[in-house]
C-alpha cells in the first residue's frame, strides 16, 4: 500500500460520499415512488435495501448500520405492504432512478469514458468479503450508456466506503455505529429515527476512536484503489471533479 493511494482515496472519498446519494430525494425519484404507492423515504428503504433481496428487517438494519432499528423495520415492512414491488425489483428500480439522474445531468460531462473505466477497475478489484450492502449493489449489472454508468459507479463506490466504515467502526474498541453517527452527523440524528434527547455528545475517547476508524476505513478502501496507475488516478479524480460541477447537491426533505 502506498501513501499515494491513500492520498487518492482521501481526495476521492468525500466527493463519492457526497454525490453517490444525489438521486435519492429528487423530484424525479419522488415521482417514481408515487407511481408505486410510496413516498421518497419508503422508496429509499425498499430501493436501497432491495438489492439484499427478500430479507428480514434486521438484515437491512445491519447493512445500513446507522438507523434506529425500529425505524428500519417499520419502513421496510410498510413499503412492501404499500407496493407490489418485490425487494429485488425495488432495488433495480432505484438503480434506474440513478441511471436517469445520470442521463439528466452528466450527458455533457467530459472524460466519462475514462472515469468509468477507472471506477469500474476499482469496483472490480474491491474485496466484497463482509461488506454486505456493497456486495449486493455491486452485483447489479452496470448500465450501458456512460452517463448512467458513471452515476451508478459513484453510487456503488459510495456503498463500498460506507460498508467498509461500518466494519471499521465495529473493529475499533470503544466505538459503536450509533455513537459514531451521533458524533459525525448530529444534524441527521433525528432523521435516522432517534430521540434528540438521547443523542450522545461523544467523549474525547470516542472521538479519538472515530478518527481511528476513519483511518482503518481509508486503508480498507485503498486496497481497491491500489489497482490504478497514474493515468487512471487522474481520470478518476478529474471525472469526479467534472461530475461534481454538473450535478446539484443532494436535498434531504426535512433538512
Amino acid at each position: 500500500m502506498t501513501t499515494t493511494t491513500l492520498d487518492l482515496v482521501r481526495q476521492a472519498s468525500p466527493k463519492i460520499a457526497a454525490m453517490g446519494p444525489s438521486f435519492y430525494f429528487t423530484a424525479e425519484t419522488g415521482a417514481v415512488a408515487k407511481e408505486h404507492g410510496l413516498d421518497l423515504f419508503q422508496l429509499y428503504f425498499l430501493g436501497r435495501g432491495g438489492v439484499l433481496g427478500d430479507v428480514e428487517a434486521d438484515v437491512v438494519t445491519s447493512a445500513f448500520g446507522y438507523f434506529n432499528p425500529p425505524v428500519v423495520a417499520h419502513m421496510w415492512t410498510t413499503a412492501q405492504q404499500l407496493s407490489s414491488l418485490s425487494p429485488r425489483d425495488a432495488g433495480r428500480l432505484y438503480m434506474r432512478c440513478a441511471h436517469d439522474f445520470g442521463r439528466q445531468h452528466l450527458s455533457d460531462v467530459p472524460g466519462l469514458a475514462e472515469f468509468c473505466a477507472a471506477a469500474q477497475k476499482v469496483n472490480d478489484n474491491a474485496d466484497r468479503a463482509g461488506l454486505t450492502l456493497y456486495a449486493a449493489i455491486a452485483a447489479e449489472p452496470l448500465a450501458e450508456d456512460l452517463p448512467a454508468r458513471a452515476m451508478q459507479l459513484v453510487a456503488v463506490l459510495r456503498e463500498h466506503r460506507g460498508s467498509a466504515h461500518i466494519a471499521a467502526i465495529l473493529a475499533t474498541p470503544g466505538l459503536t455505529p450509533k455513537v459514531a453517527h451521533a458524533i459525525k452527523r448530529p444534524d441527521f440524528w433525528a432523521l435516522f429515527g432517534y430521540d434528540e434527547a438521547d443523542r450522545p455528545a461523544g467523549t474525547d475517547a470516542e472521538r479519538a476512536a472515530l478518527e481511528k476508524a476513519e483511518e482503518i476505513t481509508d486503508q480498507i478502501v485503498a486496497e481497491a484503489f491500489d489497482v490504478l496507475d497514474d493515468s487512471e488516478w487522474t481520470a478518476l479524480l478529474s471525472g469526479l471533479e467534472a461530475i461534481e460541477k454538473a450535478i446539484p447537491p443532494m436535498a434531504v426533505p426535512g433538512q
